[in-house]
């Protein structure tokens, strides 16, 4: 397989969820956005590891020694950035079903944040 497909792939899927943050006015849909936004960047996180360990491994000498303890360094970027989407989804749903308790809606273009509009009980 070309290693150019997982690429376009990624460009592809972080153009979409970059439509979808910037179009999207249901926050919930923004949220799945954002999560698919970091799948493409997971996506090419592996396959730049894969591509450039596959090109380097042809490199004679000391230049280029890779200890068995560094391998995998993309998929270990990527499972960081899955910690941190669960984490981002989990914080951004609590906050978006509070606001929803409280006015009944998750339109972003109609959130207000001053103080006055607070609602009491």
């Amino acid at each position: 397989m070309h290693v150019t497909i997982p690429y376009v792939v990624g460009a592809a899927l972080f153009g979409l969820g970059v439509y979808g943050v910037t179009r999207r006015r249901n926050a919930i849909l923004v949220l799945m956005a954002i999560e698919l936004m970091l799948n493409a960047v997971n996506l090419i996180l592996v396959t730049a590891d894969v591509s450039l360990r596959s090109a380097l491994r042809g490199i004679p000498g000391e230049a280029w020694s890779m200890p068995n303890s560094q391998a995998g360094s993309g998929g270990v970027f990527a499972l960081f950035v899955i910690v941190l989407a669960a984490a981002e989804v989990g914080v951004g749903l609590a906050i978006i079903l509070q606001y929803y308790r409280l006015r009944k809606a998750v339109a972003i273009d109609e959130v207000r944040l001053d103080a006055e509009e607070r609602v009491d009980g």
